[in-house]
C-alpha cells in the first residue's frame, strides 16, 4: 500500500520547482496514460506508483470537445481568494467531485460513480469504479460506504441525531446493503425521488468516508491506549470529539484526511494562503489519457472583503467572482482596458433574487409577528418599492426587476410570478395598510402599531453587500411615504442567522432562493417550511428538522398547505403532477410574499486570467444548482504553455 499523503506532501516544496510536462509511461499495454511532471520525481523515487496503478480501472474519460473545450496542458498555479478562513472549503465546491454531479445544462450523470440504477425511485444501486483510490493510495470501495452508514451515521456518539434528514422517506430511513466492494444499495418502502439531486448538491452529503484513516479515531478499532493518547493530545474530552474533528470531508481544513476531489489540502493549520495540490489518485482524464486537473496548484489567499476588487484589477486572481459584485464591474473594466492581465466576463446569476427581504413571521415580538403576518401588509411593503429606480441607480437597468420567483430559464417560470404584488403603486400601499387597521400616524407621518409604537421595521443584514445597503437607503425613502420607517442594522454574517433562528429579528435580508433555475427533478422542499435558513419562517424550519423536538409548528394555512404539497411532489409518479405542485406553490409565494424581492439577474464579475483556458465567457454563478464554478469543471480549466 502506498500513502502518498504525508511523504509526497513532504517533499511539496521540491516538486512545485519542477516544471510540468508529460511522461509517457513506459511498458503499458492497455490505455495509454500519461504521467504529470508534477509527481515524476516521487515516482521515479517509489514513493509513488505509476498512473497506470493510480487510475481506477474504468477512469472517467471527459468529452472536452462536446463542451467546446481544447485540451489543456498540465502544470501552473491557479491563485484565487476568499475573506474568511472557513471558505478553504471552496474547494469542495469547486472541485466538484461527486457521485454523481450536474452537466453544464443540469442533468445528472455519474462522477465518481461508475454508474447507478434507479428503481422507481425506491431502489438505488450505486456502483463504484474498480480500482479507485482515495488520495492517500488506500481503495475506495463500499467499505467506505459501510462505515459512515454503520459507524458514523448510527453511531449515537458521533451522531446523537442519527443518519442525515435527507435520508428519511415517509418518516422511514432506507435499507443499506453492501453487496460486494464496488456495490452499494440504498432502498426505500417509499419513493425518494429526491435521493440523486440531493448527492450532486455544492454542499454534498458525504455518504461515505476514508474508513483505513478514521478508523485509527473510532472507539470500535483503534488501540485503547494510542486512542486516548490521541484524545489528550488534541485537548478534547472524548474519542467522538476526536473522530469528529479530524472527520471534516467538506471544511476540508484537515490536511491529512484523504479526499477524492481534484485538489488535495496540502497546508497545515489556519494561515493568510494556503496551498492545494493536484490529486494524484483522481478518477477523470481526456481522450488523450491525460489525468485532470490540468493545473497543479491553486493558492487560496484570505484577504479582507473590500481588497478583493483592488487585488483583482492589480493582476492578483487569475481566477475570481467570490467577493466581487456589479459595482466591481466599472473599476474591473478599467483595469482591463489600461493593460490588464485579465478578462473580466459578466455571467448570470442563478439566485431567485439578488437582493430579497424577509420580514420574520416568528418574530418573538408578539405585535410585530402579528402585524408582519398580516399579509395586507407584506403585501403593501412590496408594492411600496420603486424597483425600477433601484435597478437604474445600482445595476444601470441591467437586472430584472420583480418578486422573488424562479428564472426565466426554469421550465416553471411565469411571468405573472414575477409580477405579483411588485408593480410601484404607493397608493394601493397605503390602503392597504389602512385596511389593515393601522391608520394612527405621528407627526411626521410614521403609522403606529396596535400597541401605540411607532411603525419602525428594523432589518438586519450580513453587512457584506454594499448594494444592500444602497437598495435599502432607497427603499427606506420609498417605506416612508406610506408611514413606515426602515432602520437598517448591519451586522456579521453568523450573527445575523443567529439572530433569525432565534426569532429576535423583525426583518432580515439575504438572497432570494439559492436555486431559482428548478428543474423537472428539482424538489421544491426549499419552497415549504423545512427548513430554518428560509429567513421567513425560522421556527417552523426548526420544528419540521427536529421532528417537532424544537422551533413551533406551522399555524397558517398557506405555509401549512406548502407542507401538503411538498408531500405530494414526493410521491407523485409523474412530471406532470409534479409540475403542477411546482406552480401552486409558487403561486402561494407569490400571493403570500413571504420573501420580498427586489430584483434579479444582475450579472456577476468573474475575473479570468488572460492565460487561463476553457473557463466558458457566458456562464451562470449560482450555488444550487452549480457550486458556482463546479459544474463548469475547474478540472478542465489550464494555463497556456502550461504555465501560470
Amino acid at each position: 500500500m502506498f500513502n502518498t499523503l504525508k511523504p509526497a506532501l513532504a517533499r511539496i516544496t521540491a516538486v512545485l520547482t519542477a516544471t510540468a510536462f508529460l511522461l509517457p509511461t513506459p511498458g503499458m499495454t492497455g490505455p495509454s496514460f500519461v504521467e504529470s511532471g508534477f509527481w515524476h520525481a516521487e515516482v521515479e523515487a517509489g514513493n509513488l506508483p505509476p498512473i497506470s496503478e493510480r487510475l481506477p480501472h474504468t477512469p472517467l474519460v471527459v468529452d472536452l470537445a462536446s463542451k467546446g473545450r481544447q485540451f489543456g496542458q498540465q502544470g501552473g498555479t491557479l491563485n484565487t481568494m476568499v475573506t474568511r478562513s472557513k471558505d478553504i472549503r471552496q474547494m469542495v465546491v469547486y472541485g466538484y467531485a461527486r457521485l454523481v454531479g450536474y452537466t453544464q445544462d443540469y442533468q445528472l450523470q455519474p462522477d465518481i460513480l461508475l454508474d447507478y440504477e434507479n428503481e422507481g425511485n425506491k431502489r438505488f444501486t450505486l456502483r463504484l469504479r474498480p480500482g479507485h483510490r482515495w488520495s492517500s493510495g488506500d481503495p475506495f470501495t463500499s467499505a467506505d460506504f459501510e462505515y459512515w452508514w454503520k459507524d458514523i451515521a448510527n453511531n449515537p456518539l458521533l451522531s446523537p441525531a442519527g443518519p442525515p434528514d435527507f435520508l428519511y422517506s415517509e418518516g422511514s430511513l432506507p435499507q443499506v446493503s453492501f453487496p460486494d466492494e464496488t456495490t452499494v444499495v440504498f432502498e426505500w418502502e417509499t419513493p425518494h425521488p429526491q435521493f440523486l439531486q440531493n448527492l450532486a448538491q455544492a454542499r454534498p452529503p458525504f455518504i461515505y468516508r476514508p474508513s483505513a484513516y478514521l478508523k485509527q479515531f473510532h472507539a470500535d478499532y483503534a488501540d485503547p491506549e494510542v486512542l486516548a493518547e490521541e484524545v489528550d493530545y488534541a485537548r478534547v474530552k472524548s474519542w467522538a470529539a476526536l473522530h469528529n474533528k479530524y472527520d471534516n470531508m467538506y471544511k476540508f481544513d484537515n490536511h491529512e484526511l484523504p479526499t477524492l476531489q481534484p485538489w488535495i489540502n496540502a497546508t497545515a493549520g489556519k494561515r493568510i494562503r494556503h496551498q492545494f495540490v493536484r490529486n494524484p489518485y483522481y478518477h477523470r482524464v481526456d481522450s488523450r489519457g491525460v489525468q485532470l486537473p490540468y493545473i497543479d496548484t491553486v493558492e487560496m489567499e484570505i484577504v479582507a472583503g473590500g481588497l478583493v476588487a483592488a487585488k483583482s484589477n492589480a493582476g492578483q486572481a487569475d481566477l475570481q467572482a467570490r467577493g466581487l459584485g456589479f459595482r466591481d464591474i466599472p473599476i474591473l473594466r478599467k483595469g482591463e482596458n489600461d493593460g490588464g492581465t485579465y478578462k473580466t466576463y459578466l455571467w448570470g446569476t442563478g439566485a431567485a433574487s439578488q437582493i430579497a427581504i424577509y420580514p420574520n413571521l416568528n418574530t418573538a415580538d408578539p405585535v410585530w409577528r402579528k402585524t408582519l403576518r398580516d399579509v395586507r401588509v407584506r403585501r403593501a411593503l412590496s408594492l411600496a418599492i420603486n424597483r425600477a429606480a433601484i435597478n437604474r441607480a445600482l445595476y444601470f437597468k441591467l437586472a430584472k426587476p420583480g418578486a422573488m420567483s424562479v428564472l426565466e430559464q426554469s421550465p416553471f417560470f411565469k411571468p405573472e410570478f414575477r409580477n405579483a404584488w411588485a408593480t410601484f403603486d404607493p397608493d394601493l400601499a397605503n390602503e392597504l395598510l389602512d385596511q389593515a387597521g393601522l391608520t394612527e400616524k405621528d407627526g411626521y407621518g410614521i403609522r403606529h402599531l396596535p400597541d401605540g409604537r411607532r411603525m419602525e421595521l428594523v432589518i438586519e443584514t450580513a453587512g457584506e453587500r454594499q448594494e444592500v445597503e444602497n437598495a435599502l437607503q432607497i427603499i427606506t425613502d420609498d417605506w416612508n411615504d406610506i408611514g413606515v420607517k426602515l432602520i437598517m442594522r448591519p451586522l456579521d454574517r453568523d450573527i445575523l442567522r443567529n439572530r433569525v433562528f432565534s426569532g429576535t429579528t423583525m426583518a432580515s435580508v439575504w438572497y432570494g432562493w439559492d436555486n431559482g433555475l428548478p428543474q423537472k427533478h428539482t424538489s421544491p422542499a426549499y419552497l415549504a417550511p423545512t427548513d430554518q435558513v428560509f429567513l421567513a419562517w425560522p421556527k417552523w424550519g426548526q420544528f419540521h428538522q427536529t421532528g417537532g423536538t424544537a422551533g413551533e409548528e406551522p399555524d397558517m394555512e398557506p405555509a401549512r398547505r406548502l407542507m401538503e404539497l411538498l408531500h405530494d411532489w414526493e410521491t407523485a409518479t409523474n412530471d406532470e403532477k409534479r409540475a403542477e405542485i411546482w406552480h401552486e406553490m409558487l403561486w402561494i409565494h407569490s400571493d403570500q410574499v413571504y420573501g420580498i424581492g427586489i430584483v434579479a439577474a444582475a450579472p456577476q464579475p468573474v475575473v479570468v486570467s488572460n492565460r487561463l483556458l476553457n473557463v466558458p465567457k457566458n456562464a451562470i454563478w449560482a450555488w444550487e444548482p452549480g457550486a458556482h464554478f463546479g459544474i463548469y469543471r475547474p478540472d478542465e480549466f489550464y494555463f497556456q504553455d502550461g504555465e501560470g
